[in-house]
């Protein structure tokens, strides 16, 4: 079993990420008898992750108990030890009834995202939980989205609540159903409105040129988080940045960053699910979509780019990262790019990249098809990635030059291409007159247009 991280994960960047889409309900007044009414001026300045290794509470009655990352009140929930408890570790947060996990404390730096794994205990049914936030030590909280999450697997599930919100904050996660029904919660992650451990993003149509953020190189399609835009929808899921197409359910092409601190020890999650933090009303597509179509669901931003930590990997997990990908190209040709790129971030270098597709139609291990999901997903006919590379250090966006290497790749959707990705090096111009973007906006002109029009010589570099 995997083992836990149990210390404060290091700020490591300073970034501004887009506001959050969905509507809070009105805030309500915090019942005093689910929160501990002791003072509460502890101040987090740190993301962090709570196990709930540490710490003891045997008994459902409210109480306050002492965490790795601070005082939580525990109210109708325990810290379960159990074989019939769903952990990773030894132990994980138990709830039943209308229980609450309550922070008796605030992370001063805000939220972007926050994370959690969840499981029903032993054989009980399901039940649902929803995760709220307060901006005033307590005093009153508001929903998270509009979402509520259900419980319903004995094995762990990661659910991830978009809060993109800045100043002091705690929460309160709020079992909602299911009467004496018990739930599991384990590994619960607050990545800081501050820092994303991958990067982010400035709000808007615009891009960040902080170090080690994700669209670094600018926004290729001018994408906005407004839901007028639909099929060109900005979508920042903290550890990557995409253009989401709702009428296409992919993404037009996703953003990101990978350096020495993007990798680790944390092993692949094989989570695939729902986005549901998508706005009301979209389509989501699930991780049962693509069975049968003859189609892998393809990650754009990989897996193994991020292994860091336990909600870096899951996030790449989220169908919007994924495309139907022809099983030879996804598990050979791209998977062998891939793994090049994370060999050049271990030589000594940082990388920038964004991968996308385009077209309509393509082949996989069951035929031709332009559409799986009953027509709810487009398939792609290309598929491209370019990255960028440059020496570890500082000032990143002033560093590239004229002379950087720049790696573009595109190939044919189809599962009877060639292993060897560097068969399918092309120019960063030839994607851009594919796909309409401009990839390298952030840049000067000058550098910009000799980029364009480099042809990288593979790994004969």
């Amino acid at each position: 079993m995997q083992l836990k991280r149990s210390s404060f994960v290091l700020l490591i960047s300073s970034l501004l990420l887009i506001s959050c889409q969905k509507s809070l309900v009105s805030p309500i007044p915090t019942d005093p008898a689910t929160i501990s009414t002791k003072a509460k001026t502890q101040t987090v300045v740190q993301t962090f992750d709570e196990d709930f290794e540490s710490g003891s509470k045997t008994g459902y009655a409210a109480a306050d108990v002492t965490l790795n990352s601070g005082s939580w009140n525990l109210d109708d929930a325990l810290i379960g030890t159990s074989t019939s408890d769903r952990k990773n570790g030894s132990r994980s947060a138990r709830i039943r009834n209308t229980g609450t996990l309550s922070m008796n404390f605030d992370v001063s730096t805000g939220a972007s995202t926050v994370t959690m794994n969840y499981a029903v205990y032993g054989t009980d049914g399901s039940s649902a939980f929803q995760l709220w936030v307060s901006s005033n030590g307590g005093s009153s909280y508001t929903q998270v989205g509009s979402i509520e999450i259900t419980a319903s697997s004995t094995t762990l599930n990661a659910a991830t609540f978009n809060v993109n919100q800045s100043g002091s904050l705690r929460f309160q996660l709020r079992k909602t159903s299911g009467g004496t029904n018990r739930i599991n919660i384990d590994d619960f992650t607050i990545n800081s409105f501050d820092s994303g451990s991958g990067g982010g993003t400035g709000g808007g149509s615009g891009s960040s040129t902080a170090d080690n953020t994700n669209l670094l190189l600018g926004n290729p399609s001018a994408a906005t988080s407004s839901t007028a835009n639909a099929d060109n929808y900005l979508i920042d899921q903290t550890y990557f940045i995409e253009s989401y197409n709702r009428d296409k359910g992919v993404p037009n092409w996703v953003s990101w960053y990978v350096g020495s601190t993007s990798l680790g020890s944390i092993n692949r999650s094989n989570d695939f699910r729902a986005d549901t933090n998508l706005p009301a009303g979209w389509y989501e597509v699930s991780n049962t979509s693509y069975s049968g179509s003859g189609f892998d669901r393809g990650h754009n931003c990989p897996s193994a780019d991020r292994t860091s930590t336990t909600a870096a990997n899951q996030a790449t997990f989220l169908m919007d990262n994924m495309i139907p990908q022809a099983p030879n190209n996804n598990e050979h040709t791209w998977a062998n790019l891939e793994a090049y790129g994370r060999t050049l971030v271990t030589a000594g270098n940082e990388i920038y990249v964004v991968m996308g597709s385009y077209g309509s139609g393509g082949t996989g291990s069951a035929g031709s098809a332009t559409t799986v999901d009953g027509g709810h997903v487009v398939v792609p006919s290309n598929i491209w990635k370019v990255i960028v590379v440059i020496p570890n250090g500082n000032n990143d966006l002033s560093r590239i030059t004229t002379d950087t290497r720049v790696i573009a790749v595109n190939t044919p959707n189809i599962n009877t291409l060639s292993t060897d990705w560097t068969q399918y090096i092309t120019t960063v111009k030839d994607i851009e007159n594919a796909t309409g973007y401009t990839l390298f906006s952030n840049l000067p002109a000058s550098v910009r247009t000799a980029l364009e029009t480099k042809r990288d010589a593979g790994t004969a570099n």
